[in-house]
């Protein structure tokens, strides 16, 4: 598995917001992206995932695992995209929105996924709650890991950790990159914070940072 950017670009009206950027992510590497806000990263991220940043455009092309998907539909990509809110379900119980994003399989080994990631996200006995009765926190953790148990090809974070104070922002960095690297998923990380950025990881500077 592997993500790889051919001179892509990001322009808005005619001015390139983001210079052509060739960069090739392996399995289970995390390369980071900062910059000053406004520069366009988070644009950048979009585009990648296939989403319409209108009145940007976007030029260059993606290859996921080999396969070029530039012009696929964001469904099939199979790019997760995990921002800096939670999106997650209100209507649902937190087992039920991270049943929602496993594969099709059985009953109960989808159970025990739930568990498991409800336990490493540290809120195990929670699943029946709905998001509204947890802090922004607790929300953040449950966004990262429905976002993992979705088994996406590549995995774009746009100031995940955020949220986080900085005891749990430091066990949720580690189980991330922990996770990505057991399940060989490539992940293209924008922050602010240098604290974020994996050790030993490559770091893009985009605009005057």
């Amino acid at each position: 598995m592997s993500l790889v950017l051919e001179s892509v670009s990001i322009h808005l009206a005619g001015r390139a917001l983001v210079p052509p950027l060739d960069l090739a992510i392996a399995a289970g590497e995390v390369v980071t992206v900062m910059g000053p806000s406004g520069c366009g990263k988070s644009s950048l991220l979009s585009w990648l995932v296939g989403l319409d940043i209108h009145p940007l455009t976007g030029a260059g092309h993606v290859r996921v695992a080999g396969e070029d998907v530039t012009t696929w539909p964001t469904e099939r990509r199979r790019i997760g995209l995990l921002f800096q809110d939670d999106l997650l379900y209100p209507h649902w119980t937190l087992r039920q929105n991270l049943l929602f994003a496993l594969p099709q399989g059985r009953r109960a080994d989808r159970e025990t996924a739930v568990e498991q990631a409800l336990a490493a996200a540290e809120l195990s006995g929670l699943g029946g709650r709905r998001p509204q009765a947890l802090s922004g926190g607790q929300r953040a953790r449950v966004s990262l890991v429905r976002a993992l148990l979705a088994q996406p090809r590549a995995l774009l974070l746009d100031e995940p950790f955020s949220r986080l104070d900085s005891a749990l922002r430091a066990r949720m960095r580690e189980h991330t990159w922990q996770a990505l690297q057991r399940a060989g998923v490539p992940a293209l990380l924008v922050t602010h914070d240098a604290a974020d950025v994996p050790h030993g990881a490559r770091v893009v500077r985009l605009g005057d940072a």
